[in-house]
């Protein structure tokens, strides 16, 4: 995979990302409760390993660190 196409994949990826977290994450009525009751790391252990929304931000950041890293080894 070339530069161009390497570059627009990971800004189609994050552009997903926002995405994803702009229309779910924004206002989580459950990640503000989580985070006034128990704390910020409860908050963000419930989204990451519980919430769906927050699993598919993982499988993203996944494939962005997949095509960030084949770019490095490249130079």
């Amino acid at each position: 995979m070339n530069r161009e196409k390497k570059l627009a994949k990971r800004k189609e990826i994050l552009a997903k990302l926002n995405d994803l977290h702009s229309t779910y994450c924004d206002g989580c009525f459950i990640k503000n409760t989580l985070r006034k009751e128990e704390g910020k790391r409860s908050a963000q252990s419930f989204c990451i390993t519980c919430c769906t929304v927050g699993e598919q931000i993982k499988q993203y950041g996944e494939m962005l660190l997949m095509v960030s890293s084949s770019s490095y080894q490249e130079r």
